[in-house]
C-alpha cells in the first residue's frame, strides 16, 4: 500500500493550513496518509525529528512517499541521508523548502529564531546520499515567500536535480497564508506514483 508522510514546519501542526485537505484526497484515493505532530515544534532540532521521523516511518520502500514543508523538507532531506544503502523510496515534494533563509527576515525575528535555524542553515547535507534513495524530488516555491529567497530554487535543482516550479503570491505555504488547498501538490504526487 502507498504511504505518505506530510512533514509540517517549523512552528507547524498537523491540522494546519493545507495538511487536512491533502490528507482527505489521497485518503479517497486509497493511500494510506500520516501528518505527525513533530516535536517540540517551535523549537525544531535536527537530532529530535530526524529520529522521531525513522520512528513514524517504520520500513521505508518504493511506496513510500514525502511531502515536507518548509523545515519539514529539511528534516525529509536529512532523514533519506541516513538511509541504507540500497533502500529507495517513491519521491518527495517539497513545499517552501529552504537551504539558506533571508537573514534579515530571521534577525528581525530575534535572537532565538537565529539560534534555532543555525544548525538547519549550517549542518550539511550529503546530496549524492540522498538522490539514492529516490529517483523523483519536486520543488514548489512563491516568488513573495518572506523567510525562503528564491535562490533556493537553484540549489534544489543542483544539488537534488529536483523539478521545481515558483508559484505567484503564496507566501511560505503557511496556515497564516490563507492557504487551504495546494492542488500542486497533489498533482505531483500522483504524477511520481504513477
Amino acid at each position: 500500500m502507498k504511504r505518505v508522510f506530510i512533514i509540517h514546519g517549523w512552528g507547524g501542526y498537523p491540522e494546519e493550513g493545507w495538511f487536512p485537505w491533502l490528507k482527505k484526497e489521497l485518503e479517497a484515493k486509497g493511500i494510506e496518509v500520516h501528518v505527525p505532530a513533530m516535536p517540540d515544534s517551535d523549537n525544531p532540532k535536527i537530532e529530535i525529528w530526524i529520529p522521531f521521523l525513522a520512528e513514524q516511518v517504520g520500513v521505508p520502500d518504493a511506496d513510500t512517499y514525502f511531502v515536507g514543508h518548509s523545515v519539514g523538507s529539511q528534516a525529509v532531506l536529512r532523514y533519506l541521508a541516513t538511509l541504507s544503502a540500497g533502500v529507495k523510496v517513491g519521491g518527495a515534494v517539497f513545499v517552501a523548502p529552504w537551504l539558506a533563509l533571508d537573514e534579515e527576515t530571521i534577525r528581525e525575528e530575534g535572537p532565538e529564531s537565529v539560534e534555532i535555524a543555525k544548525p538547519w542553515v549550517e549542518t550539511p547535507i550529503d546530496w549524492e546520499k540522498v538522490r539514492t534513495h529516490a529517483d523523483e524530488f519536486f520543488a514548489i516555491f512563491s516568488d513573495d515567500d518572506p523567510f525562503v529567497p528564491i535562490e533556493n530554487q537553484k540549489l534544489f535543482q543542483e544539488r537534488l536535480e529536483a523539478k521545481t516550479v515558483i508559484e505567484h503570491s503564496k507566501g511560505h505555504f503557511g496556515g497564516g497564508d490563507g492557504i487551504k488547498e495546494l492542488p500542486i501538490v497533489l498533482e505531483q504526487l500522483e504524477r511520481i506514483m504513477q
